[in-house]
């Protein structure tokens, strides 16, 4: 008679190592059914809070300016990509850690293990729902956000012609077009202490000034400023002494719908699809390869004026020029040296990275939800609530100090957006093979 040690399990009436055994199909399927009930838990629990957060606080903005509710209820669906790209990873966080945490907890996983099944039978359906969590959330980024986008901001502009007050708030700036508009307090459609900064047919800046002002909806046309006791200054470009300025009692400044709809026309990286971004990123290279050619060529200009300067010495007419010829090289310089710092091409490369980090942590965060869940002693599904609120907070300040870090201190935009999701697989890896090896 085969002796059977604890390393080894009969199947089939043949002895066959523990570690050989293959997965087992009920088990996964078990397995997976709880990690997708639990990412539906979390999910609600996330997508409602950023709900709350973000849509319902814009909803009730546009409520009080007398908004229709089925336009509203139609700003509020546009809207909801962008929350479904946000909920799905951190819900395959806490998701993953109350599934793995219960298992622990009520010693079914003791049992797996007893039974001769290895921690495959764990990790491979949390990595399944990690893959499948990751390319939904994926698809809502890159897909439905940049489609709700547009529906998105035609709708507001149809708002805004209707309803103008919504552009021109409290205390804030405003710029349409050539004009930018700036406001105090405001009350219903008055306006207090209000400047009008703009650029007329003939090229003339101008700079108007009131104490008060009225709004009124012009109807297609825009809307209008009513000022009152207003202070108009103009000047030229060109000639920087010629300038003129009036005072008027009573002065109507009129915005045009064609100025409304250009100022509502921007969409930042965020809103674009990975393509698109990438697209831009490639068309502001080609730009700054321009630029920096231009310079360089004016670069060159200037060191060879130098150049001459020192060879005729201070004998020649020339050499009064150094200073200023210095000065022109130095600053072409420092201009060269500005294109390849460019605000725009570095937010864009970020939000290109921020595209595929922030969808596929829900891929990275299996592996570290996994081995923390598997240290769970008791009341697996609460703690693993907990640690995953705490670790998705965690993560999102990362992203954002990433980001941060990358505009201001040029940090790898790969490396400030994908350091957290890296951090969590190795992390997490570590504490798989620390639990194995227990």
């Amino acid at each position: 008679m085969n002796k059977v040690n604890n390393s080894q399990v009969l199947k089939n009436g043949k002895i066959v190592e523990e570690g050989k055994r293959s997965i087992s199909a009920t088990i996964f399927r078990y397995v997976l059914t709880e990690a997708l009930f639990s990412f539906l838990i979390a999910f609600l629990f996330f997508f409602f809070m950023f709900f709350v957060n973000q849509i319902l606080l814009m909803a009730k903005e546009v409520l009080t300016k007398r908004v229709p509710f089925t336009q509203v209820g139609l700003l509020v669906l546009y809207s909801l990509p962008s929350i479904v790209a946000m909920s799905a990873p951190f819900a395959s966080l806490v998701g993953t850690l109350m599934t793995i945490g219960r298992l622990t907890s009520d010693n079914e996983i003791l049992v797996m293990l007893a039974s001769g099944l290895s921690y495959r039978n764990i990790f491979m359906p949390a990595i399944t729902v990690g893959i499948a969590i990751s390319l939904m959330s994926f698809f809502a980024n890159d897909v439905l956000l940049p489609a709700g986008t547009v529906q998105y901001t035609r709708l507001w502009r149809k708002i805004l012609f209707s309803t103008p007050a919504l552009e021109l708030e409290a205390n804030s700036v405003k710029r349409f077009k050539d004009t930018v508009i700036v406001t105090g307090e405001v009350t219903g459609g008055a306006i207090e202490n209000v400047i009008i900064l703009d650029k007329t047919g003939d090229g003339e800046r101008r700079m108007i000034m009131a104490n008060n002002a009225e709004l009124k909806d012009s109807g297609n046309e825009g809307f209008s400023l009513d000022l009152n006791k207003a202070i108009v200054l103009s000047s030229k470009e060109t000639v920087r002494e010629d300038y003129d300025y009036a005072s008027a009692g009573f002065l109507q400044y009129r915005v045009s719908k064609e100025d409304i709809m250009q100022g509502t026309q921007t969409v930042s990286p965020r809103e674009m699809s990975s393509r698109d971004v990438l697209t831009a990123i490639n068309k502001k290279y080609a730009e700054q390869a321009v630029r920096i050619d231009e310079r360089r060529s004016k670069t060159v200009v200037q060191a060879l004026a130098l150049e001459n300067i020192l060879r005729a010495g201070p004998g020649d007419e020339s050499w009064n020029r150094k200073a200023s010829t210095i000065a022109n090289f130095q600053r072409e310089i420092e201009s060269l040296q500005g294109i390849g710092k460019d605000y725009s091409t570095l937010l864009h490369l970020i939000e290109f990275y921020k595209k595929f980090a922030v969808p596929f942590g829900a891929f990275s965060f299996v592996f570290l939800a996994v081995s923390l869940g598997l240290m769970a002693k008791k009341s697996g599904q609460t703690v693993g609530f907990i640690f995953g609120v705490i670790i998705s907070v965690v993560y999102w300040v990362m992203l954002f100090i990433g980001q941060t870090m990358g505009l201001r201190l040029r940090t790898s935009p790969f490396f400030s957006m994908w350091l957290p999701n890296i951090l969590a697989i190795s992390i997490g890896i570590m504490l798989a093979i620390y639990r194995v090896r227990k």
